[in-house]
């Protein structure tokens, strides 16, 4: 079943009066609310000034920076939490030499431009011990994004963070669809591309590739089905 996402705005008036409340001076009057959505005036912010911006952002407003452009990312739901608690299980029984760090920030695209929130980012265990808001790629296994119901998913999650994963030389990145409940495997990054792409549905066996070496039994991705 797909899922009509078209009319869920990226936030509410409430959360942007308060972002903009806590802005700083120079970004402030650059921050505009059109049809539901945060744009910004006068040319994108760079990199610096998106993380002044994201530092001061109420709890209920996660920021990202993907492609140049600053996007909101939705809040997770009951079924987003189960899903990631799901995965997390299946890791620590896999690979409990393993972390998967929830909701981490991480510096992604060419040259660590990009300012992505994964769902999910793999890594050795205490890999992120000193780190701060947003955390380098190197040494890292995959990044994991769990779709929600808002209607710039299909940009963010199926086309820009690809990119911008593979761009950051991540090995995996996991995408666990709940538009279409499937599972989609991106693999062997090279040139700001994953090489490998399977999909596959949910109750389907999914083996992770090196270096994650994961399989994963997906059967019980059913039970949440929207």
């Amino acid at each position: 079943m797909t899922r009509d996402t078209t009319d869920r705005p990226q936030m509410d008036v409430e959360d942007f009066d308060e972002l903009v409340s806590r802005a700083p001076r120079e970004i402030r009057n650059r921050l505009e609310f059109l049809g539901g959505r945060l744009c910004i005036r006068h040319g994108p912010l760079d990199v610096d000034e998106f993380e002044e911006l994201a530092a001061v952002a109420p709890e209920a407003v996660r920021l990202e920076y993907i492609n140049g452009k600053v996007e909101v990312k939705a809040m997770p739901d009951g079924n987003h939490t189960s899903i990631f608690l799901w995965l997390s299980r299946q890791c620590m029984q896999h690979r409990p030499d393993l972390d998967l760090a929830p909701e981490r920030g991480v510096k992604a695209e060419a040259y660590r431009k990009g300012r992505a929130r994964t769902d999910g980012f793999l890594a050795p265990v205490d890999h992120f011990k000193g780190d701060r808001e947003w955390s380098d790629p190197d040494g890292a296994l995959m990044a994991v994004e769990i779709t929600s119901h808002d209607r710039d998913t299909d940009q963010r999650d199926r086309i820009d963070k690809p990119i911008g994963y593979a761009e950051a030389a991540i090995p995996v990145y996991l995408l666990i669809d709940r538009d279409n409940n499937t599972l989609t495997v991106h693999s062997e990054p090279k040139d700001g591309r994953y090489q490998q792409i399977s999909r596959h549905p949910w109750g389907a066996t999914v083996e992770l590739p090196t270096p994650v070496n994961i399989t994963l039994d997906t059967e019980k991705l059913k039970d949440y089905t929207d």
